[in-house]
């Protein structure tokens, strides 16, 4: 089954990181990445830039509202996804648990319908 792991961090944290613990941050989601893909789980994902760059597109009785930034202010932002064929809810919860943001922010897991 696949399952979308949705990655929620705050901008702040990592924008604060010094060299050392970006270079850390980036090399453990590296291992992590090639982890999953020599096991074969990973279907896709990507991680996306920073909310500055966001445009929300909202329609209200036939009329277009489009705002700069996220739809909402939260203290944490999606930062990425992964796509993960996992064997059940077990098998997705413990790849999220191994992702660097999960210690920091927090890691959402939604099945994808199968029949859409």
């Amino acid at each position: 089954m696949q399952y979308v792991l949705l990655i929620y961090t705050s901008e702040d944290i990592i924008a604060n990181m010094n060299e050392e613990e970006r270079g850390t941050y980036f090399q453990e989601y590296g291992a992590f990445h090639a982890d999953v893909i020599e096991k074969g789980v990973r279907d896709g994902g990507a991680p996306l830039q920073p909310t500055a760059t966001a445009t929300t597109v909202k329609m209200r009785e036939g009329k277009s509202l489009i705002t700069d930034g996220p739809f909402a202010e939260t203290k944490e932002q999606l930062a990425g996804f992964y796509i993960m064929n996992c064997k059940d809810l077990d098998e997705a919860i413990e790849l999220a648990k191994r992702m660097p943001d999960a210690r920091h922010g927090s890691i959402e897991i939604r099945p994808v319908f199968e029949k859409f």
